[in-house]
């Protein structure tokens, strides 16, 4: 069945994508660390080669800057988060979303989660547009799959925009101090 909504979200995704796209293809390994400031969210490894990424279950004031690596994790969390909700799964605790590392594997998986989206976005009717959603908003709140699908892309937008402005501070900052 054919959506003009779906049609229409899914341009925006692909849109947003390709910004992401842009930065996926620019960042270098160290980018993923580096720390903008002094107070920065990040991601550590464990002795076990799992990440764990800086969290708190309400937003500190002042709230830190996240690095590469960290607003990457976050990204797949939701990204995965979405992608269980639309298969009917509750979305998973973000303790629970594993962070592949530093560099190409993190990519990939962005990469990978995305194409997972798309999918999703592709077998959306109408029907399944207007029925509830329970992520990222309580159930009661009458939010629809179609509104999920709105906070996607802009959420997407957001974090390409953060982990492109930090991969250019940080080339910009290593520019200057040579």
């Amino acid at each position: 069945m054919e959506s003009l909504r779906r049609d229409l979200l899914r341009w925006q995704f692909d849109l947003a994508w390709s910004f992401f796209e842009y930065h996926l293809e620019r960042l270098e390994d160290a980018d993923f660390l580096w720390e903008p400031g002094p107070l920065s969210w990040t991601m550590h490894p464990g002795p076990d080669g799992t990440w764990t990424p800086d969290w708190a279950d309400s937003e500190p004031d002042p709230i830190p800057t996240p690095t590469i690596a960290w607003t990457s994790w976050h990204l797949g969390w939701w990204l995965n988060a979405v992608v269980d909700q639309a298969a009917g799964l509750d979305a998973r605790d973000p303790s629970l979303v594993p962070w592949p590392g530093v560099g190409e594997p993190a990519v990939t998986w962005l990469r990978e989660l995305g194409v997972r989206w798309r999918e999703v976005l592709d077998h959306l009717g109408d029907d399944v547009l207007d029925g509830p959603s329970s992520f990222p908003w309580p159930t009661d709140t009458g939010r629809t799959v179609a509104d999920t699908a709105a906070w996607v892309n802009a959420e997407l937008m957001k974090n390409a925009a953060e982990i492109g402005t930090l991969r250019l501070l940080r080339a910009s900052s290593a520019a200057l101090a040579t």
